[in-house]
């Protein structure tokens, strides 16, 4: 019966759906071993989800109505879905969802459809991925209950008496959890840490880093610390004598003023047949970090590095990316060196990418660059980079003729990035926060390295060989209707059909850019973009009007370059191609992996924009009752979204709070008062009054000022 009960379980499944009790009868299993082999079977059947269970118990073979993966349930908790790795999405409405949890892993079975979209059931909880929640501790009698500040977990946890430790109301709290929630029964928890009170700035990266799942920044597992501290410190000359030699070449990263790690440097010169030379050395990280690895799986389980102001949760130890994977001036280090050849109307006219060796010559910032090229530096400064000088006014052409060849082909240029910057006072809170303006050397380092993921990119897709790519899908139609509708009250026409190619969006950009509307042109149209991601298809991408493109430019910080590295240490080894045996390998391995990382980013953006967020809060709560112009960003039935542009600071005038009774005008995405025709649409500037600001559930309320 041992030999044989895996197949004889699989043919009566496949003919028949039963329950265990069912199964034991046909299978003849009635001793009590008998019984146990046929539980241990069925037991690994349903891990290896060759066959799952339904909400009847009963046993099936896997088939495509049954799906194994993480829900994720939206901000009110009101509905979830899991996303498969092509993408396609699959909602799960509350009385579906069995008692699961944000991020669980489940197994749902379809179940019809919900507007357009499959329709799902929660089946089976395999794992409970949420270990700790943070929130707002209430007392009621002689019990405590926490009410998670992710809305995205829909439970209140019960803290029993004895587990309150003395917790007043209204404190923020970490819980750990006890009992995961079933049946009618609320999830129990222990209060394991009293964070402090809700206008506490020290609360805000616990909160952060409990309400994205993120390990405290600098922390990592013994066994990775033990595997990172094994990495030698300096390069062996055996290492040097297999590599391209380029540490005579004038090499130099720029980086900004905080930076710790370097992971790319540049190299320029003119050729005498009036071409450009232009060499980006990015660091070898996968020379350290093996395939595999205990290192190799923690960076693959972080995806990236998180950046939270000043703050940042790395994918590596920074023994590792601070030292002998960083660029640092004056040190052998060993790197990816792509040499492009570029001709004077920007494209690149010969290639190779080698395992190379450099010695950076100097570290920069951008700042020091800037004055330079700008001729605003002082006496010290241009002592200290006037050898350079001759580099940077390469660097300034070749930017030029970039830039100028992706605008030919329709790529989307000058978005401003929306970055601020926030000043601190010396008790940790926001005391300013500043926009960021991009100068020249920003804009030339940006150019380079869109230039260098174009070009290794293209090596692959030529050959049509495994591989990761950047991707950007065209504009969501529904959005792009909206930025048709608000461009022709401004009597700018756009095309209708929804294929429409990003030198369009360029032009409107620039048919706008002196229009005292621009900036909400802008955020229009950056709202109408889809999400970049990963893929190992590649269809292009729409913003950079790039047929091919990658990340290979910062593998310190990115597991999707680190990845990329792999594949081009296998392409040089191989003289410009794969294996066989790589190239089955990589064609299995790449979904998954392009799909890990984008949930990964996601996670990493959604945790830098809370982070922020909650600052910007804290900042203009010092503010209530001043008044502000503001840009209106986004209009809906229950109110106006409005932009302190200078700050960057977003909040809600609720419609409740208007002066009149106003509808909402679908065709043109504006609200119209019935009784004064006062008309509110996206762009529109306004006064308007800051009047409440909560930095736990990151919200802003403002209402109109009117005198």
């Amino acid at each position: 019966m041992k030999n044989n009960i895996r197949e004889k379980l699989l043919k009566l499944i496949e003919k028949e759906n039963l329950i265990q009790k069912q199964i034991y009868a046909e299978m003849e299993a009635i001793t009590k071993d008998e019984k146990k082999e046929v539980r241990k079977e069925l037991k690994t059947l349903l891990t290896e989800m060759v066959v799952i269970k339904d909400s009847r118990n009963r046993y099936h073979l896997n088939n495509s109505n049954i799906i194994k993966g993480i829900i994720e349930f939206t901000k009110s908790g009101n509905l979830a879905f899991i996303t498969l790795q092509n993408g396609e999405e699959i909602a799960i409405m509350p009385e579906n969802s069995s008692n699961a949890m944000h991020k669980d892993l489940v197994v749902i079975e379809k179940i019809g459809k919900w507007r357009d979209i499959d329709k799902g059931k929660v089946v089976k909880i395999l794992e409970r991925n949420i270990k700790k929640v943070v929130g707002e501790f209430q007392k009621k009698k002689m019990f405590g209950f926490v009410i998670p500040l992710n809305g995205k977990i829909n439970y209140d946890f019960y803290i029993p008496p004895e587990k309150i430790k003395g917790v007043k109301p209204g404190q923020i709290v970490e819980v750990e959890i006890t009992k995961y929630p079933g049946g009618s029964k609320n999830p129990e928890g222990k209060i394991i840490s009293i964070l402090g009170r809700a206008d506490d700035p020290k609360i805000d990266l616990p909160i952060v880093l409990s309400k994205h799942n993120l390990p405290e920044p600098g922390e990592y597992p013994s066994n990775i610390m033990k595997e990172a501290k094994k990495i030698p410190k300096f390069i062996s000359p055996e290492e040097i004598k297999n590599r391209k030699d380029f540490r005579k070449e004038t090499i130099f990263t720029i980086d900004g003023e905080s930076a710790k790690d370097f992971d790319d440097a540049i190299s320029i010169n003119k050729l005498s047949n009036g071409n450009y030379e232009l060499g980006v050395h990015i660091a070898d990280v996968s020379h350290y970090i093996k395939e595999n690895s205990n290192l190799d799986r923690e960076a693959y389980d972080r995806g990236t590095s998180v950046y939270l102001i000043d703050k940042v949760i790395a994918m590596l130890p920074h023994e590792i990316s601070d030292w002998i994977c960083s660029l640092v001036e004056g040190e052998d280090r060993l790197t990816m060196s792509l040499i492009m050849e570029i001709n004077p109307e920007g494209d690149v006219v010969n290639s190779e990418i080698y395992n190379g060796v450099i010695k950076s010559v100097k570290r920069l910032t951008y700042t020091k660059v800037n004055h330079m090229i700008d001729e605003t530096a002082d006496e010290n400064l241009k002592k200290e980079l006037n050898f350079l000088m001759p580099k940077f006014n390469l660097m300034k052409e070749l930017m030029t003729i970039l830039r100028e060849n992706r605008k030919r082909r329709g790529a989307i240029l000058d978005i401003e990035s929306g970055e601020v910057y926030f000043e601190f006072d010396d008790k940790g809170r926001v005391k300013d926060i500043l926009s960021i303006q991009r100068g020249i050397s920003e804009k030339m380092i940006e150019e380079f390295m869109i230039k260098a993921n174009e070009t290794v990119a293209s090596f692959f897709d030529a050959q049509e060989l495994p591989f990761l790519y950047r991707t950007h899908d065209n504009p969501d139609p529904d959005t792009l209707l909206q930025l048709r509708n608000y461009l022709s009250v401004l009597g700018i026409k756009m095309k209708t059909t929804q294929n429409i190619h990003s030198k369009y969006m360029q032009e409107i950009l620039e048919k706008t850019k002196d229009h005292p509307l621009k900036d909400s042109v802008q955020k229009l149209l950056v709202r109408s973009m889809q999400r970049a991601m990963y893929s190992d298809s590649n269809i292009g991408h729409f913003g950079l009007a790039s047929e091919s493109y990658t990340h290979f430019t910062s593998p310190i910080r990115r597991y999707p370059d680190l990845i990329v590295h792999r594949l081009l240490k296998l392409y040089i080894k191989n003289k410009g191609t794969l294996l066989k045996e790589e190239i089955e390998k990589y064609s299995n391995l790449l979904p998954e992996i392009a799909s890990s990382c984008s949930k990964r980013e996601r996670v990493s953006n959604e945790a830098e924009w809370d982070f922020r967020d909650m600052k910007k809060v804290e900042y203009i709560s010092k503010y209530i009752g001043k008044v502000y112009e503001v840009v209106i960003t986004g209009v809906t039935k229950f109110g106006l979204f409005v932009e302190i542009s200078d700050k960057m600071i977003n909040g809600l005038i609720h419609i409740s709070v208007l002066n009149d009774y106003f509808i909402y005008n679908e065709k043109d995405n504006s609200l119209i008062g019935e009784r004064t025709r006062k008309k509110y649409k996206i762009g529109d500037k306004i006064k308007a009054k800051v009047v409440d600001a909560d930095k736990i559930k990151i919200q802003i309320d403002f209402e109109v000022y009117e005198k």
